[in-house]
């Protein structure tokens, strides 16, 4: 299992909110997306 798929579960087990979860790894993969972009453009 990856990180995501973990987090997934474990908040699933914890009975949390998984929104959370997904928004986190969304801005980690948006963040990523774009300073990769940068770098090249640069």
């Amino acid at each position: 299992m990856n990180q995501f798929t973990t987090d997934i579960v474990d908040a699933l087990v914890k009975k949390q909110d998984i929104t959370e979860v997904f928004r986190a790894h969304l801005e980690t993969a948006v963040s990523t997306l774009l300073a990769t972009e940068l770098t090249a453009f640069l």
